[in-house]
């Protein structure tokens, strides 16, 4: 089978994890792909619906190899109304960025940033610069936070408007030390209250297949499952 796509140089992340990079766009207008199309980056990242087979059997003649799984998930705003708390909701500031960026780089190791394609530190890194990005509003538009007992940050989830009344979760996380109480919950209703603020009718979070803890919390506030992908990577010291 022969594929057709567009390879779209990602300029950030080749500058970010030092590694040139690129992505597949799949498109029945575009250029076969050969194998030195491939090889003219260090990586080439390709996300294919899970239904898609034969696409999925070409990439790995290719030398694409199985990197990691992903759901997609969307929660209607109104189902989960009666139980979003009418607190006010706390906003993350710049001087909270030093604790957000530990707590990311110590949460996010276990990601597709993972080696052999990359450095072992290299999901954390990413992890705590978009943190500070959602902080910034230079990415994700908002980090609400949940503290503890202690007034101190506890659990913390990124925000991005979409535009046509959706948002979508970036980032959630419970900070080390803080399990156990209820924070993921605590979380999503935060995230549910500020969409109900900015009359946001519809909540999109992706997250790995391999999170099952992450899954049972949004199918238990009510998010429904809308698509499942495989990523896939191609090095170029990957055999073909």
């Amino acid at each position: 089978m022969s594929i057709h796509v567009n390879l779209e140089p990602l300029a950030w992340d080749s500058q970010f994890f030092g590694l040139s990079t690129a992505r597949l766009n799949f498109s029945s207008a575009a250029p076969v792909l050969t194998a030195a199309d491939l090889d003219r980056y260090a990586l080439v990242q390709a996300k294919v619906a899970a239904q898609q087979t034969a696409t999925l059997d070409a990439l790995s003649a290719l030398g694409f190899s199985l990197v990691e799984g992903e759901v997609d998930l969307q929660l209607a705003i109104e189902a989960g109304k009666a139980r979003i708390s009418a607190k006010p909701l706390m906003t993350a500031k710049q001087n909270d960025i030093p604790v957000l960026q530990a707590a990311a780089a110590r949460v996010f190791t276990a990601s597709r940033f993972r080696a052999p394609w990359y450095q072992a530190d290299d999901s954390g890194r990413f992890y705590a610069a978009w943190v500070e990005k959602a902080v910034l509003g230079t990415f994700d538009h908002e980090c609400l936070l949940i503290n503890n007992e202690h007034d101190q940050i506890a659990g913390f989830v990124t925000l991005r408007d979409m535009g046509r009344s959706e948002a979508r979760i970036g980032l959630l996380a419970t900070v080390p030390g803080n399990h156990h109480q209820g924070i993921g919950d605590k979380l999503m209703s935060a995230a549910q209250q500020w969409c109900q603020n900015h009359q946001i009718q519809r909540l999109r979070v992706a997250t790995q297949l391999s999170n099952t803890t992450a899954l049972r919390l949004y199918t238990r506030r009510g998010a429904m499952i809308e698509s499942t992908a495989y990523w896939l990577y191609r090095g170029q010291n990957d055999s073909i």
